[in-house]
């Protein structure tokens, strides 16, 4: 069964762009820069995390995306990017990311900074409508998924789309082995 038709079991989905109340203000204004159908759903915030989202829906770890926020620097200057990686795999920050942003060290960003830069709420942040400045890096699992699932920006609802669409993000790098698998 398709991740959408799953869905459409529990949750009523709607055209995003017909409903910019269901996702932060910075996720609904970027909204028109993607290629693709864009989809969202209302949910209970206290499933907003991925685990509990995909236990009530009975939906695998490869239907839904995490956004991860890190940061470096080299030569004073910061570096920050979103990690896209399906839920059963984790960004490889240590080595990948770092590399790619080209620092000494990487890290997660704190939480306070993250919802305070992005102005999402914690466990919905999602790749669409962050700051001009960061880099955003796709795992090509994520770019290459029929449909994903991914933050809104808001802890009550989430976003369905393809990986394709997700591509096309304006300055979105798919990255070869950007995560690996959780063991």
């Amino acid at each position: 069964m398709r991740t959408k038709d799953r869905l459409s079991t529990h949750f009523t989905l709607r055209p995003a762009a017909d409903a910019p109340e269901l996702m932060a203000p910075a996720t609904a204004q970027a909204l028109p820069a993607l290629d693709g159908e864009v989809e969202v759903f209302a949910i209970d915030p206290v499933i907003a995390d991925t685990a509990a989202l995909l236990d009530a829906t009975g939906l695998g770890p490869e239907t839904s995306a995490n956004c991860v926020l890190v940061a470096g620097s080299r030569g004073g200057e910061e570096r920050v990017a979103a990690c896209l990686v399906l839920a059963h795999t984790r960004a490889d920050v240590n080595k990948r990311v770092k590399k790619l942003l080209d620092v000494r060290k990487a890290s997660f960003l704190p939480m306070d900074r993250a919802v305070g830069d992005s102005g999402m709420e914690y466990g919905g942040i999602g790749p669409i409508g962050l700051p001009a400045d960061y880099r955003v890096l796709i795992d090509s699992r994520v770019a290459s998924a029929s449909e994903v699932i991914i933050g809104s920006g808001i802890r009550g609802s989430k976003l369905l789309l393809s990986g394709a669409a997700l591509s096309s993000l304006p300055g979105a790098e798919v990255v070869e082995g950007l995560a690996t698998e959780i063991s």
